[in-house]
C-alpha cells in the first residue's frame, strides 16, 4: 500500500508538471501597455517554442481555466478524425433542415472545413454525438486538455461550452505548440489537416492559424477567447488571449488584441 501510494505521488506531480510545463515569469510591457489602453481585463501569453520562451501579460489570470468555447473546435476536429467519425476534413456530416439558425452562415450543410470557419455550433455538437462519450472522454484524457472533465454523457455536447471542461490560457498555449509541431500523440496527417482547416491569414514570411471562442454560461462575466499560433519562416509561435467581454460589440476585441501584441512582438509584419 505504501509503495502505492509512493508511485500515485510521483505520477500525480508528474501528470502537474507536464501541464503546467511553461509558466510566464513576468509581464512584458508593450503587452501590458496595450491592455491597459483599451482597459482590458484579461490575459495574453505567447511561447516561442524554438526558444522555449514565455512571454505575455498578467501571469495569474494566464492559470485560471475557463471553458473553451469554440477554441475546443480545433481538437473537436482532431478528434472527429481521428476516431473516424469523419473521414476528412471535406465530408459533409451536418445536413441543414431549413430552420431559422443562430447564424445566416450556419443555414448550410457543413463539413470541418467550412464548419470551423463559421464557428457552427450546431456541427460540432452533432459531431461530438458522432465521435460518442467513450471516446471523447478517452481522447481528452490523452491530450491532457485542461482539467479533463467532459462530465457526464448528457454533457457531451455541451461540456467546452458551459463546462465542466475548463482549460487555461496557458494550458492552451502548450497544446497548442504540440499541434503547431505535430507531436501530439495523433497521425501526423490527421494533425496536418487539422492544422490546414485553421488557417486564418497569411502575409509576408508568416501565416496565422486560430480559433475564437466566447464562453457565456457557467461563467460570472462572459470569456473571450482567441488562441492559435504564427508560423513565421522555420519558427512557431503558439498564443492565447481570454479577456472579459461585457457584450457581443466587444468580440472583435478578441482578435485585435491579439494581433496587436503579437505585431508588438515583431510579429504579423506586413
Amino acid at each position: 500500500m505504501k509503495k502505492l501510494l509512493i508511485i500515485s505521488s510521483i505520477l500525480g506531480t508528474l501528470i502537474f508538471s507536464n501541464a503546467m510545463a511553461i509558466e510566464l515569469k513576468e509581464n512584458n510591457s508593450k503587452i501590458e501597455k496595450i491592455f491597459k489602453d483599451n482597459k482590458i481585463n484579461g490575459t495574453f501569453i505567447i511561447y516561442d517554442i524554438k526558444n522555449s520562451k514565455v512571454i505575455g501579460y498578467n501571469k495569474k489570470r494566464s492559470e485560471i481555466q475557463f471553458p473553451p468555447a469554440s477554441t475546443f473546435k480545433i481538437f473537436n476536429s482532431l478528434i472527429g478524425l481521428s476516431t473516424k467519425a469523419v473521414k476528412n476534413s471535406n465530408e459533409v456530416f451536418y445536413k441543414y433542415d431549413g430552420s431559422k439558425m443562430f447564424l445566416k452562415s450556419w443555414e448550410h450543410d457543413m463539413n470541418l472545413k467550412n464548419g470551423i470557419k463559421v464557428s457552427h455550433v450546431p456541427a460540432y455538437q452533432q459531431l461530438a454525438t458522432m465521435i460518442g462519450y467513450d471516446n471523447m472522454k478517452l481522447n481528452i484524457k490523452n491530450l491532457e486538455f485542461g482539467n479533463k472533465n467532459i462530465g457526464k454523457e448528457k454533457d457531451l455536447t455541451t461540456f467546452w461550452l458551459q463546462g465542466p471542461l475548463k482549460i487555461s490560457a496557458i494550458e492552451q498555449t502548450e497544446i497548442l505548440s504540440k499541434l503547431a509541431t505535430k507531436k501530439l500523440n495523433y497521425p501526423k496527417a490527421i494533425q496536418e489537416e487539422v492544422i490546414e482547416i485553421s488557417k486564418l491569414d497569411s502575409g509576408k514570411n508568416w501565416t496565422l492559424y486560430g480559433k475564437t471562442g466566447w464562453g457565456t454560461k457557467n461563467v460570472n462575466i462572459p470569456i473571450g477567447w482567441f488562441v492559435g499560433w504564427v508560423k513565421e519562416n522555420d519558427k512557431i509561435y503558439s498564443f492565447a488571449i481570454n479577456m472579459d467581454i461585457k457584450t457581443a460589440k466587444d468580440l472583435p476585441l478578441r482578435e485585435d488584441i491579439a494581433k496587436k501584441s503579437l505585431k508588438a512582438l515583431g510579429l504579423l509584419r506586413e
